[in-house]
């Protein structure tokens, strides 16, 4: 989102758990687009209100996964915010190769941002 839209709108990345370090695969197929994910660590919805971040203060939630918009939408009932279901393919455990499993990686990656330039248009920012 930062990437193409710059950082006039305030993201956050959110999961349904913390798993703190971010999958290997997803540093490398962002890496390749000139995202780099290596410093980022994930948390959750829990970690993200303890932390400061009201979830009231958020417009959206996109959900990238049925798990997470069961989440989200649990946890927004008591605020006005849009939650959308973004049914991308999760790449976690396909692929036999090394490149097989970067290639279902790229093909997630490609469909968040097919979602984003549709949600929001083209990219401001240089790609």
């Amino acid at each position: 989102m930062k990437k193409f839209y710059g950082a006039d709108t305030y993201v956050q990345s959110v999961g349904v758990h913390n798993d703190m370090e971010i999958d290997g695969f997803a540093i490398a197929v962002c890496q390749e687009m000139g995202v780099g994910l290596l410093r980022h660590r994930s948390r959750s919805f829990d970690e993200m209100e303890q932390w400061g971040d009201d979830l009231s203060s958020f417009d959206l939630v996109v959900a990238l996964s049925p798990a997470s918009q069961r989440r989200a939408l649990e946890l927004t009932r008591f605020f006005h915010l849009e939650v959308e279901y973004w049914p991308i393919l999760d790449p976690t455990g396909l692929g036999e190769t090394r490149e097989a499993k970067l290639d279902s990686y790229r093909q997630s990656r490609d469909q968040i941002i097919a979602k984003l330039i549709d949600h929001w248009g083209q990219p401001t920012q240089p790609k």
